[in-house]
């Protein structure tokens, strides 16, 4: 008995052969829509390496630091987004070169005392000066425990260390870079390198780790944009993250827009961006116009800046409306517009909080000017909110965000769910598995609650169409290897403008229907 999988050859030997064939229908999950990458500076953490799928801002700080008042700050843009709804966050953190990685030093009680041990911290930043180091008697005779503390986290420990002399200081510097099997993982924290002493080690005098800086003070715009290619940094570090939302933090240099616009096209990624603070509508507009965007992958806000309570260092600071709106689009679903939607943790804007109300004029300039804003009151009532819900496409047809997220959203779903495909034998049968697998996606997304796509005027019309057949695969192309599958999708309409026709008088005879 023999049992092959669909495609193996079969024996020509007599017997019994069983062959397994996949599901005939594979059926499609669509992608998470709630990631939201961002770059910034911070005090700790990797530089130019994305760290994926942090969900709150406690999480955020215990990799980037705390909250700094400076701008760039990737925690304070965590803090906004968890107070938001934003739960699946990714940074890239980068530096102006100049950061360094705190160390310290381990000591024998030798006559004239050496370095027994190198501890150098695996990422720079100021975090780094807070950790301290201790050894102290092992919970076995004839060891010892080193003690690697943080404020405000459990400490790492590794306990028992055998040995004496260099034989111990070896011991020890592998227990901190692989671990103790059965008791301690390797550090998280720092690297240990060994040193000359040969004594035993000072259990007496605790160090404490020097010389870490942030490399933050020189950062630019620039610097958050990054570079491409072999080695990725800033915001060409978030390539195949699954990100759908981009931010670089209080980024305001409109040279940036038109790479920002570029790499979210590749990448399904809604960046947000804003002209700097205290630029007007129509000087917002003039400055998106002269940069060359027009494009659904890019939301352009003016400098009307949010205000930020910050209650950690106990002032109240300024922030791009983008951390906001890009922290709404994250936690909103892909169908949904961010418009008329409230906008939490901010406690003003620089126009609120100096009582000029946009007029109608402003208004309708930001809508052909293909920009947005925040602002309060807002059509549902006294809240923030963003006010046009536009992208800065100039097509009317695309430049709504709900066109840029569920056109993201089904795009690299079958990106990701169906290259399963090649190398398959194009047959009718598969043709077919095809069509069910995308058909059973749209069918969900339509039938779903809240519903997806659709078209309100022929509710019970499927909203959908795929076509894998001969009419759009001809001979010629089928030879070449080509399978195509032409898919058309009506998305759900927005409603931007509620219009009441509305007629009353004495003379008005009403007949109820």
């Amino acid at each position: 008995m023999t049992v092959l999988q669909a495609g193996q050859s079969l024996s020509i030997a007599p017997g019994l052969d069983v062959v397994i064939f996949p599901p005939a229908n594979t059926y499609i999950n669509g992608l998470p829509t709630d990631g939201l990458g961002s770059v910034g500076v911070a005090s700790w953490g990797p530089v130019n390496v994305p760290v994926i799928g942090l969900g709150n801002s406690a999480q955020v700080q215990a990799m980037y630091g705390p909250i700094t008042n400076r701008v760039h700050d990737i925690s304070t843009a965590a803090d906004v987004y968890a107070g938001n709804g934003v739960q699946s966050m990714t940074f890239v953190r980068v530096s102006d070169a100049t950061d360094v990685a705190a160390a310290m030093t381990l000591m024998d009680i030798a006559a004239t005392p050496a370095i027994g041990a190198h501890l150098t911290a695996k990422y720079t930043g100021i975090i780094g000066n807070t950790f301290s180091a201790s050894v102290s008697a092992g919970r076995a005779v004839g060891t010892f425990k080193l003690s690697l503390t943080r404020a405000g986290f459990v400490p790492e420990t590794w306990d028992n260390i055998p040995g004496t002399g260099a034989t111990f200081w070896q011991n020890l510097v592998n227990a901190v870079n692989n671990g103790i099997p059965g008791s301690s993982g390797p550090s998280q924290s720092f690297v240990a390198t060994i040193g000359v002493g040969t004594a035993a080690p000072n259990v007496t005098t605790p160090v404490t780790a020097t010389g870490g800086t942030d490399g933050a003070t020189g950062v630019t715009d620039t610097s958050l944009l990054g570079t491409d290619g072999l080695t990725r940094t800033g915001m060409y570090a978030l390539r195949q993250t699954g990100v759908q939302v981009g931010n670089l933090i209080d980024c305001t240099t409109s040279t940036t827009w038109l790479a920002q616009a570029s790499f979210g096209l590749s990448e399904g990624i809604a960046f947000h961006g804003a002209a700097p603070q205290g630029s007007s509508i129509s000087t917002t507009a003039a400055a998106l116009a002269a940069s060359g965007v027009d494009s659904y992958a890019f939301f352009c806000k003016a400098g009307d800046f949010c205000w930020y309570q910050d209650t950690v260092n106990g002032v109240n600071r300024s922030l791009s409306p983008a951390t906001y709106a890009a922290a709404l689009m994250a936690a909103t679903s892909p169908e949904q517009s961010s418009l008329n939607k409230p906008i939490y943790a901010l406690i003003g804007t620089d126009r609120s909080n100096s009582k000029a109300i946009y007029s109608q004029a402003e208004k309708e300039q930001a809508v052909i000017g293909r920009v947005d804003y925040i602002a309060n009151p807002s059509p549902g009532g006294n809240f923030f909110a963003v006010q046009t819900g536009n992208n800065s496409s100039s097509l009317s047809s695309e430049n709504g965000d709900n066109f840029t997220r569920m056109t993201n959203y089904i795009a690299f779903t079958i990106n990701s769910a169906m290259g399963y495909v090649i190398g398959q034998t194009q047959t009718d049968e598969q043709r077919r598995n095809v069509r069910n697998s995308l058909n059973a996606f749209f069918n969900n997304m339509w039938k779903s609650t809240p519903q997806m796509i659709g078209d309100v005027n022929n509710p019970t019309a499927q909203p959908w169409l795929v076509v894998v057949d001969k009419s759009n695969n001809t001979d010629a192309s089928v030879a070449l290897g080509n399978e195509i599958a032409a898919v058309s999708v009506t998305y759900l309409s927005i409603v931007k403008r509620f219009i009441v026709n509305y007629m009353g008088g004495q003379s008005v005879k009403v007949t109820p229907a």
